[in-house]
């Protein structure tokens, strides 16, 4: 408690130094604080882009998620094929080890140790799989990305925006004149870029 009342008393003995030499200096000059800040809040032009209508509307955004469900179907198709073929083989050992279909028990535990491991490998797979996609999830987040800034950089060269916010839902913004939406503009500039490189 004492050193939080020292650190108070530091704090207000700062402030009142600070204070003292602001009024102290004031000789009739105007100071820093009495004229007009260039480069202040009343000179920054500002706007903002809607980030669900432009990963909903662009076009490399649209060919990316295109490309990731291809991939997820491929994946999901190849461990259902490879769990279905596994589970056949569990039921054939299964039916065979009721029916004492083996010559020894040694051969039906080697049976059972390889089904073993083709289970692990199964699991060794899948998350190998899940592993790249993500990776590649990932991968495509940041090609997205920079795509989007280094096209506002190249747009702001000629618009001379000071801030460009991006909002989602009204997750950021609470409230903005749709006059300083720049949404449908940077669309259009992106994917007129995009159709150009392909």
């Amino acid at each position: 408690m004492k050193k939080l009342n020292y650190l108070v008393n530091g704090l207000a003995a700062v402030a009142f130094a600070v204070t003292f030499s602001q009024c102290a200096g004031n000789s009739g000059q105007p100071s820093a604080s009495n004229t007009p800040v260039q480069g202040g809040l009343a000179d920054m032009k500002i706007a903002y882009v809607e980030i669900d209508t432009l990963l909903a509307k662009y076009n490399f955004c649209i060919d990316l998620n295109e490309a990731m469900v291809k991939k997820s179907e491929n994946v999901r198709l190849t461990l259902n094929q490879k769990a279905t073929e596994l589970d056949k083989q569990k039921r054939e050992f299964q039916t065979k080890y009721q029916n004492n279909a083996y010559l020894s028990q040694e051969r039906a535990q080697q049976e059972y140790n390889r089904i073993v491991n083709l289970e692990q490998d199964l699991q060794n797979l899948s998350n190998k799989l899940q592993q790249e996609l993500m990776s590649e999830n990932e991968k495509n987040s940041l090609q997205l990305r920079d795509s989007i800034n280094s096209f506002l950089k190249e747009y702001n060269k000629s618009k001379g925006y000071s801030l460009i916010i991006s909002n989602t839902g009204f997750d950021n913004l609470l409230y903005a004149d749709s006059i300083y939406n720049i949404t449908q503009e940077i669309l259009e500039g992106l994917n007129a870029r995009y159709s150009a490189k392909k």
